[in-house]
């Protein structure tokens, strides 16, 4: 076993993975940019996350081999980042490498000088590669400084450029706006294989939850059907864990068969959401049975003792890819009786060649359930039966493998996207289960990452927390306790969900450009001050606070919040027309803007009943407040004795009071 260097005490299960290496690593901090200014070397900031594959390989094949090791020793100080633990630090040396290159990745590894400004930046290389820009960039600094001064000040001044127009244009927005970002939008769906076109293929649930809700505003047919072809072939598809449940974080291919065999916690939360809204469309049944298989698969292998969940799984296991979950013809003809394991060799296209690699298969379906049950002469629910108890074999039989590692730091954002897909799936199926496990994971949360005056921590490792959070963190979880107000009508979720956004309004705020900063006034002061604007496989964190400030708005009758939010969508108003997936929470917030948010508030002793009723409908562009008390001004002077009534508002205005949930879902439609 080699000799543990200092990142055998780091707390992050992505440095310590790199604890063996003989490279003299560094954590991120003073110790390694004093050891720089003192020595005159430049900085190597390797940047990545546990379940990265990429990450694995430049690992195993350059920070492993010591002849490399010894190059990077001599000639640079050397610091390891965890980029879930620090995106902050992660943002910066990757726009660095998309200014150089128009493209990013991981593992990005950046060099700077002591003083952190970078005068270079890419990802992977392999270890010829790497000993070349080692001893290129070495050698440049040694003898031609200039050039790297030159290099440095150039990309630090266009990382700090102001990429924001000044508001220009601040007339009211229109349906025409709506329409031409939805058309901008449906123009980069595959209508054959599902997803957004091309490969490979990230889900990007923010993107269709968009076009779910334009399907609920205009009727638009072919909104919906961009989603329901997309979460189908998603269903089907080898990203999709068909007997573990969850899905991988992207597929390789344009047919959603080979996944990138991470397990994100981030994208399986939202994709429950996601699918809960579906169901609550369509009502179709395959949904259900996704977002139930999801949450167990989360809890079953992300959840912490005490209420939070896990970053990640990774893609590795034995230092190979994918080998915890494919399958041999073979192992599933030993596990499963000769009947049934035909009917599953048949139906999951597992050959004796193999349906990826050379006899190894993952496991996908082609032939719609319904369709493949009358071709063997059986009905749908024999079919579902037989599938059920030999996933269960195959998945006790996959247990008794090597695992893969469980990256078991747990991230406020990404917790707080888990809350929002409990929350939105309580109110889909009503069922308590999923109550208590919001409200687990929001009372983790409160009393873990949560302190005084709405400071906020991003990391919980092993009983401590770490590293004061970052806008995604503070808009996602006030987004979660909104939504739990909702479903609960408990002001206490509503009060922390406030509180949080003044604690941004106080350190985060860009007065200037009607925007707010990713880091704190309070942060560590880095070589620039970013903001999140562009949506991705997650909702960009000013996106996700504008909504915030818009629903704040109209629940506590603030107009503050809700001019903050319209001059944040102002600011930003013509990428969201043609950046389709990537401005599409925006596009939603849109969306409540040109098509006036219903208010509903329910009063009296059976409100939360008649809430759930209304509910477990799709509803996005309305919200929820309620109870047995007038404590909010959306609920003043609006309660009747002995009598639970229902106001739908917009924009300041309400219909007569009903009394029937049927009554009001009946208004709102009209």
């Amino acid at each position: 076993m080699n000799k543990q260097n200092r990142l055998s005490k780091a707390s992050s299960p992505y440095l310590r993975q790199h604890a063996d290496n003989p490279v003299d690593w560094y954590e991120w901090g003073e110790e390694a940019l004093s050891k720089a200014r003192k020595e005159n070397k430049p900085l190597i900031i390797s940047i990545g996350y546990s379940a990265c594959h990429w990450c694995h390989v430049m690992a195993h094949e350059s920070f492993s081999d010591e002849s490399i090791a010894e190059l990077m020793n001599t000639h640079f100080v050397c610091i390891k980042v965890d980029r879930e633990e620090r995106p902050d630090i992660d943002r910066i040396y990757m726009e660095a490498a998309q200014l150089l290159s128009g493209r990013g990745g991981w593992p990005l590894n950046a060099f700077a000088l002591p003083d952190r400004r970078p005068f270079y930046a890419a990802t992977y290389f392999p270890p010829d590669q790497w000993t070349d820009v080692l001893n290129q960039l070495s050698y440049l600094f040694q003898t031609n400084k200039s050039r790297i001064l030159d290099a440095a000040t150039s990309l630090t001044e266009g990382i700090r450029s102001n990429p924001f127009p000044r508001i220009s244009n601040s007339k009211p927005f229109g349906p025409a706006e709506y329409l031409a970002t939805y058309e901008n939008q449906i123009s980069t769906i595959d209508f054959e294989h599902g997803g957004y076109k091309g490969a490979p293929k990230f889900m990007m649930p923010t993107g269709l939850e968009f076009l779910l809700q334009y399907h609920y505003l205009t009727g638009d047919q072919k909104a919906l059907d961009a989603v329901t072809i997309s979460l189908d072939a998603m269903a089907k598809g080898g990203v999709y864990d068909q007997i573990g449940g969850g899905f991988a974080r992207y597929s390789t291919d344009q047919f959603w068969k080979v996944p990138h065999f991470e397990k994100m916690l981030y994208d399986n939360a939202q994709l429950i959401k996601l699918y809960a809204h579906a169901f609550q469309l369509t009502n179709k049944q395959l949904y259900a049975e996704i977002v139930g298989q999801t949450i167990e698969f989360a809890e079953r292998e992300l959840l912490h003792p005490n209420g939070g969940f896990y970053a990640s799984i990774d893609a590795d296991s034995e230092h190979e890819e994918g080998k915890f979950y494919v399958w041999t013809r073979q192992e599933i003809e030993s596990v499963l009786d000769p009947k049934t394991a035909q009917i599953i060799l048949r139906f999951y296209q597992v050959t004796t060649s193999g349906n990826w690699e050379p006899g190894k298969n993952i496991l996908y379906y082609k032939t719609e359930k319904a369709v493949f049950a009358s071709e063997i002469g059986m009905s749908v629910t024999e079919l579902n039966l037989i599938l059920q108890k030999a996933n269960k074999s195959l998945l006790d039989h996959r247990n008794q493998r090597i695992r893969p590692a469980t990256d078991d730091k747990i991230l406020t954002s990404w917790n707080a996207l888990m809350l929002s897909a409990y929350a939105t799936v309580f109110r889909a199926f009503g069922d308590e289960q999923y109550l208590k496990g919001a409200l687990r994971t929001a009372r983790f949360l409160e009393e873990n990452m949560v302190k005084e005056n709405g400071l906020l921590f991003r990391v919980y490792k092993d009983g401590k927390v770490s590293t004061e959070a970052f806008l995604d963190d503070y808009a996602l979880l006030a987004e979660a306790f909104i939504n739990l107000y909702e479903v609960t009508f408990d002001l206490h979720w509503l009060n922390l969900g406030q509180l949080l956004t003044e604690h941004v309004w106080n350190h985060f705020a860009d007065h200037e450009n009607h925007l707010f900063f990713y880091t704190s006034d309070q942060a560590e002061n880095l070589i620039a001050r970013k903001h999140e604007i562009s949506d991705n496989v997650i909702p960009a964190s000013n996106s996700v606070l504008a909504h915030v400030l818009y629903k704040l708005g109209l629940i506590l009758e603030n107009s503050d919040y809700s001019q903050i939010a319209e001059k944040m969508i102002f600011k930003i108003r013509n990428e969201i027309t043609v950046q389709g997936a990537y401005y599409a929470n925006w596009a939603m917030l849109l969306g409540k803007l040109t098509h006036p948010t219903y208010e509903v508030a329910i009063l009296g002793e059976n409100s939360l009943s008649v809430s759930h009723e209304m509910q477990k409908n799709y509803l996005p562009v309305s919200i929820f407040a309620g109870g047995i008390n007038e404590n909010l001004p959306i609920l003043t002077q609006r309660l009747i004795n002995d009598k639970t009534v229902i106001y739908v508002c917009q924009n300041k205005s309400c219909k007569l009071p009903v009394y029937s949930a049927n009554e009001a879902l009946e208004m709102m439609q009209k």
